[in-house]
């Protein structure tokens, strides 16, 4: 089995970060595959930016020449799927909706802890969309830039636990989701200091992607997803490739 697993920012390390975290998730035999986009933002956290990456997103997936029979996109709470989905005849997992769909079956309410405040939005609405914003006890914001996990490890968990532990406490949630594909490769370090399950979602999709594919399902293409209607698209790709 091979999975793309796709960054929405063009930050390479991130890429590399998700692409562990997805292999050390996923089953013997399942060959991950990170992948960059070509353009868009080093990250996202905004609506302008998480719009340019689901067109990028799209762009690297119909640009890769090999084999494979899942896609992840890596972004929490961006834009995407679902053009993903009218494109695809493989299963397309979003990492949000992976992560909350798998803490569902953990406690009777979540709660997301993401980067900067401004991305708390997105991911509500992406929540709600899927349907899945009736357990979700908060969405709490650490106040980290995506590219500051990076820089600092120890204090990215520590802001991390900081908002987990309010959400236990006074959001009354009782699993944690990160929410950010940046803070892949985290979930141990922030389970042993707040003592709830913590879902990863880059390693949730992977299990979920596994999955679907193993049972041989894929998304329905009837009606919402049904492929796109040939036409011509002006312009499109800039530069003619």
């Amino acid at each position: 089995m091979r999975i793309l697993v796709v960054n929405v920012n063009t930050t390479r390390s991130i890429t590399d970060v998700i692409g562990r975290t997805a292999a050390a998730a996923a089953s013997p035999g399942t060959e991950i595959i990170p992948l960059t986009p070509a353009f868009g933002a080093e990250s996202v956290e905004g609506n302008y930016e998480s719009y340019l990456a689901a067109v990028a997103v799209m762009e690297t997936v119909r640009a890769y020449r090999g084999d494979y029979d899942a896609v992840i996109q890596a972004g929490y709470g961006e834009h995407g799927r679902e053009g993903l989905q009218e494109l695809l005849d493989v299963p397309v997992v979003d990492i949000t909706e992976a992560a909350a769909s798998t803490a569902r079956f953990l406690g009777r309410s979540y709660s997301v802890v993401t980067t900067l405040d401004r991305t708390v939005p997105l991911i509500e609405e992406r929540l709600h969309v899927a349907g899945l914003s009736a357990r979700c006890a908060s969405v709490r914001a650490s106040g980290l830039a995506v590219l500051e996990l990076e820089e600092d490890e120890e204090a990215a968990v520590d802001a991390i636990v900081e908002q987990a532990a309010r959400a236990v406490e006074h959001d009354r949630a009782e699993v944690i989701c990160l929410g950010c594909g940046g803070m892949a490769g985290l979930a141990e370090r922030v389970v042993e200091r707040t003592g709830v399950p913590v879902v990863d979602g880059v390693a949730a999709a992977v299990g979920i992607a596994e999955s679907l594919v193993r049972q041989g399902l894929t998304t329905s293409k009837v009606r919402t997803y049904a492929p796109p209607r040939p036409k011509l698209i002006a312009n499109w790709p800039p530069g003619g490739r």
